[in-house]
C-alpha cells in the first residue's frame, strides 16, 4: 500500500495533468516517437507507446499519473514495435547538460551518497568505487541549489556558441529547456542534422569537448598564437589561456609538466603577460618558456573552454528525453522552455514552478536554504513546518521529508 507521502505526490501530479495540460508541448513529428513513461504505483518503466495528437496524450497522462514522461530524439516508421523493428527514420540532436557532471564548491554541502553494500556515507558526488568496500552501487541524493544551476547554465551558454559560432546553425532551429532538476537540454531539431548516425554524433561530441585538440594547428607556434578575438577553438585557446594566466600557481603550472624554469618565468612575468593581450598576446614573449612549454599551458586553459554535455545522450540515436511542459518526479518542477535570447536571465525557480498557493504540513528531516519564486525557504533540521504545495512536493520528491502523520 502507498504511504500518505507517495499519495499526496502523486495527487499533486495527476492534478497539474488534469488542469495544466495546455502547458505539455508536443514535439515536431509526435505521431513518428515512441513515448515512455515511469509509473508511479507500479515503478516500472512503460515503452513502445505512440500518440496520434496531444488530446489522446493527456487523456493517457490524466489516466495513468507517470512521474516521469519521456518521448524520443528519434522519428520512427513504427514508433510502437520493438526496437529492431522500429524502422529509424532520423532523430534531433539531443545535449544534456547536468549540474552532477560540473565540479562545483557546494556539492559537498548539500549533496551525499550511500553505498548500496555496505552503507559507508559521504558527501559530495559519490566516488566511482566505494573506499570500504569497494563496490560502485550508490544511494545519491542531490540538490538543485542556485550556484549549481548557475554552473549548468553557464555550460549551456557555451554549447550555444559552438552551435551558432561554429556549425552556423540558427537559434530558430535550437530549443533549450530547463531539465526540472539539476541541468538543461539543448535540442536541435534541423533536417541538417536529423540523419546524423551514432559515429557522426561522436565527432561532433569530440569536436564540443575539444578531444584531440592540436594548438598548433590553431595558430601556436614560434611566431605567436591565437588571439582572444579569434572565433572558434582559435579564440577558445587564446581566452582559455588568458583565464589560466590569471590564476597562475607554481604547483598548478608544475602539474602540467612544465620544468622549473618556465614556471618561475611565467609567474614573475604575470603582469606583462595579462597585459600583452592588448597586442600580440603573450606567445614566445617570455624567455625560458618555449613553444612546448605554451602548449600545455594552451591544453589545460583549453579544457575550461569545452562544452561539459552527458556524451551518451548525444550519441544514442534511440535515446528516450523528458517531455516539455511535463513534471519532473524528483522536484515537482517543470521541464521549461528557455527563451533565445535570454539565456542568461532565465530564473528556472520561478519560471519551472508548477503549483502556485495552496499548502500543506510536512515534517522535513535535512534540507538547505532554498529559493523557489519570490520567497526563500528553510534551512530546515528535523522539523515540521507548512509550506506552499510547490516548495512542500519539492522536499517530499527529494526525499528531504514526509506528510505530517507518516510514520
Amino acid at each position: 500500500m502507498s504511504s500518505p507521502t507517495s499519495r499526496f505526490v502523486e495527487e499533486r501530479l495527476a492534478e497539474y495533468y488534469r488542469e495544466h495540460s495546455s502547458e505539455i508541448q508536443a514535439p515536431p513529428l509526435m505521431e513518428r516517437r515512441e513515448f515512455g513513461f515511469l509509473l508511479f504505483r507500479e515503478r516500472i518503466m512503460l515503452r513502445h507507446k505512440a500518440f496520434r495528437d496531444m488530446g489522446t496524450l493527456t487523456d493517457f497522462l490524466r489516466r495513468a499519473t507517470p512521474s516521469h514522461v519521456y518521448y524520443s530524439g528519434a522519428y520512427y516508421e513504427r514508433p510502437e514495435a520493438e526496437m529492431d523493428e522500429k524502422g529509424w527514420l532520423g532523430a534531433d540532436l539531443v545535449f544534456d547538460i547536468d549540474a552532477d557532471h560540473i565540479p562545483t564548491p557546494c556539492n559537498k554541502a548539500h549533496d551525499t551518497w550511500v553505498c548500496g553494500n555496505c552503507g559507508r556515507t559521504g558527501t559530495g558526488a559519490a566516488p566511482s568505487r566505494c573506499p570500504a568496500c569497494g563496490e560502485g552501487k550508490f544511494d545519491e541524493r542531490t540538490w538543485p541549489c542556485e550556484v549549481c544551476l548557475a554552473s549548468a547554465k553557464a555550460e549551456a551558454v557555451k554549447l550555444l556558441d559552438f552551435l551558432t559560432g561554429d556549425f552556423g546553425l540558427s537559434t530558430s532551429e535550437i530549443r533549450v529547456f530547463f531539465s526540472g532538476n539539476r541541468g538543461y537540454h539543448v535540442h536541435v531539431e534541423s533536417e541538417e542534422v536529423r540523419y546524423l548516425d551514432q559515429q557522426a554524433r561522436s565527432e561532433v561530441v569530440d569536436y564540443l569537448l575539444g578531444i584531440g585538440l592540436e594548438p598548433g594547428l590553431h595558430g601556436l607556434g614560434p611566431q605567436g598564437g591565437p588571439d582572444l578575438s579569434d572565433s572558434g577553438w582559435r579564440g577558445r585557446i587564446a581566452r582559455g589561456t588568458y583565464g589560466l594566466l590569471l590564476s597562475l600557481s607554481p604547483e598548478g603550472l608544475e602539474g602540467l609538466g612544465l620544468r622549473k624554469g618556465a614556471v618561475k618565468a611565467l609567474i614573475s612575468r604575470r603582469d606583462a603577460l595579462l597585459g600583452s593581450w592588448k597586442g600580440r598576446g603573450p606567445w614566445g614573449a617570455v624567455p625560458g618558456v618555449g613553444e612546448e612549454s605554451w602548449g600545455k599551458v594552451a591544453l589545460r586553459g583549453a579544457e575550461g573552454q569545452s562544452a561539459r554535455i552527458d556524451t551518451v545522450v548525444t550519441t544514442d540515436v534511440h535515446r528516450l528525453v523528458r517531455l516539455a511542459g511535463t513534471l519532473h518526479g524528483k522536484t515537482g518542477l517543470k521541464k521549461a522552455e528557455v527563451p533565445l535570447p535570454g539565456v542568461e536571465g532565465f530564473d528556472p525557480f520561478g519560471s519551472a514552478v508548477a503549483f502556485r498557493g495552496g499548502a500543506t504540513r510536512i515534517v522535513v528531516s535535512e534540507a538547505p536554504q532554498f529559493r523557489l519564486g519570490d520567497a526563500v525557504y528553510g534551512p530546515y533540521q528535523n522539523q515540521e513546518v507548512e509550506l506552499p504545495t510547490a516548495a512542500a512536493l519539492l522536499l517530499l520528491c527529494k526525499g528531504r521529508a514526509q506528510v505530517k502523520g507518516e510514520g
